[in-house]
C-alpha cells in the first residue's frame, strides 16, 4: 500500500487525511454527475450508480474484518437507500454494475479508518446536494442524499472522535492516509469511466 508523503508527518489524523486527499476531493467534486448547473434525474441516476458501484464491493469487504471503524459506529444501509432511489418512478433504466476493485485482504485497521473517512465524509456532501436538489428534483425523495433525519453531523462527530482515538501513531496516520487516497482513487476511476 502506497503512503502519501505529503501528510505522513502530521500527527493529527483528521488534518493529515484532509491534506492527503484535498486534491483528489476537489477533482471528485468537480467531476460528479451532479456538479453541473442544472442536474436532472438522469444525472442523479448516474451519480447513484457510480456510488453504488463504488460501495457495493467496499462495504462487504469492510465487514470481513473483526476490528476497525465498521465495528465502532452502527451500520447505515447505504446500498438499500441507493437501490430505493434508483427504483423510484421516473428514474432512467438501471444499468449493470461496473467491474469492482479488489481490496487488500491484509489491510490494517488504520487503512480502513482512512477508507471510512471518505465513506462517512461523502454523507456530508450528500446533505449539501440534497439541499440544492430537493426542490428541482421533486417529487423524487432523494433518500440517499438526505440520509437520516438527524443529518450527517452527529455521526460525523462520533466518527471523528473515534478516528482520533484509534489512529494515533505516525505509522497509523500514514496508513489511514493511504486508505483514504485508495478510496478516492477508486471512485475517481468510476467517475472517469462515466465520462468516457
Amino acid at each position: 500500500m502506497n503512503r502519501p508523503d505529503n501528510a505522513a508527518h502530521i500527527l493529527d489524523p483528521l488534518a493529515a487525511l484532509r491534506a492527503a486527499t484535498n486534491e483528489r476531493h476537489e477533482r471528485l467534486d468537480s467531476g460528479l454527475p451532479l456538479a453541473g448547473p442544472a442536474p436532472d434525474l438522469t444525472d442523479y441516476a448516474s451519480h447513484l450508480t457510480m456510488v453504488r458501484d463504488w460501495l457495493a464491493p467496499l462495504l462487504p469487504w469492510l465487514d470481513t474484518f473483526q476490528d476497525g471503524p465498521q465495528r465502532v459506529l452502527p451500520p447505515v444501509e447505504r446500498l438499500a437507500l441507493i437501490e430505493a432511489d434508483l427504483n423510484e418512478p421516473g428514474m432512467p433504466p438501471l444499468r449493470a454494475p461496473a467491474a469492482a476493485d479488489a481490496w487488500p485482504r491484509d489491510a490494517s485497521a488504520a487503512y480502513r479508518w482512512g477508507m471510512c473517512y471518505v465513506i462517512e465524509g461523502s454523507q456530508l456532501g450528500g446533505k449539501v446536494l440534497y439541499g440544492k436538489l430537493a426542490g428541482s428534483l421533486a417529487p423524487h425523495p432523494l433518500r440517499y442524499l438526505k440520509g437520516s433525519d438527524a443529518g450527517p453531523g452527529p455521526r460525523w462527530r462520533a466518527f471523528m472522535l473515534a478516528l482520533k482515538e484509534h489512529v494515533t501513531s505516525p505509522d497509523e496516520i500514514a496508513d489511514a492516509c493511504a486508505g483514504a487516497c485508495a478510496a478516492f482513487d477508486s471512485i475517481l476511476k468510476l467517475s472517469l469511466d462515466k465520462k468516457g
